[in-house]
């Protein structure tokens, strides 16, 4: 079994402030891209616990939600399954201008349907074949596609899957397939060496972040993606608050003509 890192983690303030210097630049490279009508794809994968939601959440904090999404799929319906595999997520990809983040992807195929056998060998391999093919075609029509691999150690996946099974505000992440991945590592460990083997290409790499420290995780992730977009620092557009104007003429209706949600917030003082 693998050991967890013993690195020291990241003081909470100097993670905070960097933190905080980083989502602001995420700001100033959404505005290059709303500007110059970018398109960027960002593949958040990984094991189980291994920290993704965290990072996505923090690249998406202060993002403008019009021009910037998150992607996360539920298993796919039967009308889907008929489909090309791809075309569900197809439709997904961002649009001029915008950025999406895939929680979770394509590569599904490639790792819990290929350990689970939730897919027949024959699809499994015609996958592999399709999916460096698939990124050459994004790639070429001009998306910035960054794919993010989140490496956990075993014993630090098990130490998360115990807190979200006390957590009742978490315990919703920990699913029966999430479990059996601690019975099932190594057949994940061969299933993700075999799809770096035949997905990580020139054109579409794939990038590894060490995760066993939750929060030089989501620094490394954010820094590495800013690194990947060539944008720029754009002025903002001047914005003046004009004076507010009288109304002499407007009553405001009494208070106890409408409904007010009760003050719960005051009793907390």
């Amino acid at each position: 079994m693998s050991q967890a890192t013993d690195a020291r983690k990241i003081p909470k303030e100097s993670y905070e402030k960097e933190l905080s210097r980083l989502q602001a630049e995420l700001v100033t490279m959404q505005r290059w891209v709303s500007e110059t009508g970018a398109r960027i794809l960002v593949i958040f994968e990984g094991r189980d616990a291994a920290g993704k939601g965290g990072s996505i959440k923090r690249v998406m904090q202060y993002l403008n939600p019009r021009s910037a999404r998150v992607v996360a799929l539920p298993q796919p319906n039967e009308w889907e399954k008929g489909q090309w595999y791809f075309q569900r997520y197809i439709e997904k990809l961002p649009t001029t201008g915008e950025i999406v983040l895939m929680d979770r992807s394509w590569y599904n195929r490639a790792g819990v349907e290929k350990v689970m056998d939730f897919c027949t060998p024959e699809q499994y391999e015609q996958f592999l074949q399709q999916a460096p093919l698939v990124e050459r075609l994004l790639v070429d029509d001009g998306i910035i596609l960054v794919k993010y691999w989140f490496s956990v150690s075993d014993q630090e996946q098990e130490k998360r899957f115990k807190s979200r099974k006390k957590d009742p505000l978490r315990r919703w992440k920990l699913s029966d397939t999430d479990v059996a991945s601690i019975t099932r590592w190594a057949d994940y460990s061969r299933a993700k060496d075999e799809m770096f083997d035949r997905t990580d290409t020139d054109h579409a790499p794939w990038w590894t972040i060490e995760s066993d420290d939750k929060r030089a995780a989501r620094i490394n992730t954010i820094r590495h993606l800013l690194s990947q977009v060539p944008y720029e620092q754009l002025a903002p557009q001047k914005v003046k608050i004009p004076a507010r104007p009288t109304d002499d003429e407007y009553a405001r209706p009494a208070k106890e003509s409408h409904r007010y949600v009760p003050d719960h917030a005051s009793t907390l003082k």
